[in-house]
């Protein structure tokens, strides 16, 4: 008998040894408690499954959002890739609110956004190429100029872009570039150090009235390269007047009118463009040139704001070169982290 009512106790778990349960398992054991035999985890959560729908619907569609009011589609696609957050969110609240019905519809969002940036998640990046370029938006107000031009420099970059240089400062970035960089360049707010011979430079007209973009040809040991290097306007987000990028949409068009017209097989686009390779206001220059990040990058590459990236707003693009590698370079004294990418030049026919 004495036997028999230890072993009962010890069933009970009372003074027998523990059950070893991770605390992952004992919140899940919690949030499902209750659900079997319960008939309404189907009738509970409507609410939830359709935002599930809503968020489903705002990745699949995002290209068929309106831009005519505050150009609520651009402001969409620059930061779509975060819609993903709401996935754990509404799995979280599903089983807070023991819904069965939410949790499927949960599934919805998280094999669309998986569809669209999945690719994103996986290192693509590969040995070769045979020219690295970087890029840098230096800040006008950038506290460290000489600082920053060390920084870029020490990435290894062949070629360099610079924007946002404020023409007082311009000085300090040659003298701190001199040492790695033979030929540079520089037209307006945008500059290009090289590591190789410069020409045929001349400034793109961008549609602003003043100069903000160049064009040159790098001679680089595999062929010549037309490199493109272009700062386009700014886009604010204002309660009164929604997203406004309309300065920015027409020198996006004028710059990929100039980059369709470029002779030369090898074309890389450096800078900020101020908007993602998702906005479709840039469609005249991203539906003719491939984003080295998204094409052989690791991750998203967000690259501003520094302290906190948020979009990928910097952009490294290429045509007929082929991208073998992207990555993102450690912060400077700049508002922006800069970018590098290892691309292969092609052969000339």
């Amino acid at each position: 008998m004495a036997q028999q009512a230890y072993m009962t106790e010890t069933d009970t778990g009372g003074s027998g040894p523990e059950r070893r349960t991770t605390r992952l398992q004992r919140l899940f054991d919690r949030l499902t408690r209750g659900w079997r035999g319960d008939r309404r985890i189907w009738r509970r959560g409507l609410v939830l499954a359709a935002c599930a729908a809503l968020v489903s619907l705002v990745m699949l569609a995002h290209a068929h959002i309106p831009n005519r009011v505050g150009n609520l589609g651009s402001l969409v696609e620059t930061f779509l890739p975060w819609l993903g957050l709401f996935v754990p969110l509404l799995l979280l609240l599903a089983l807070l609110r023991r819904s069965a019905t939410a949790l499927i519809a949960t599934v919805l969002p998280a094999t669309v956004w998986l569809n669209l940036f999945g690719g994103l998640l996986t290192d693509k990046t590969a040995a070769g190429g045979d020219l690295t370029v970087a890029t840098h938006n230096v800040n006008a107000q950038n506290p460290d100029p000489s600082g920053t031009a060390r920084d870029v420099a020490a990435s290894g970059a062949d070629v360099l872009a610079l924007e946002e240089l404020k023409a007082s400062e311009v000085p300090t970035y040659e003298k701190a570039l001199a040492p790695t960089y033979k030929h540079h360049a520089v037209v307006g707010t945008v500059g290009l150090w090289s590591k190789y011979p410069l020409s045929d430079v001349e400034a793109v007209d961008i549609r602003l009235g003043w100069k903000r973009a160049m064009r040159a040809t790098v001679t680089a040991p595999a062929g010549q390269v037309a490199v493109y290097v272009a700062h386009l306007p700014s886009v604010r987000v204002k309660l009164e007047a929604g997203f406004t990028a309309r300065q920015r949409d027409k020198s996006a068009n004028a710059l990929g009118e100039a980059i369709a017209e470029e002779p030369l097989k090898n074309i890389v686009l450096l800078g900020d463009l101020n908007g993602t390779m998702n906005d479709r206001a840039l469609n005249a220059v991203t539906s003719q040139m491939r984003s080295t990040q998204g094409a052989v990058g690791s991750g998203f590459g967000f690259s501003w704001p520094a302290s906190f990236p948020m979009a990928r707003i910097d952009q490294i693009m290429v045509k007929g070169a082929e991208p073998e590698s992207s990555w993102t370079l450690p912060a400077t004294a700049s508002d922006h982290l800069p970018i590098a990418a290892r691309v292969r030049v092609t052969p000339d026919d």
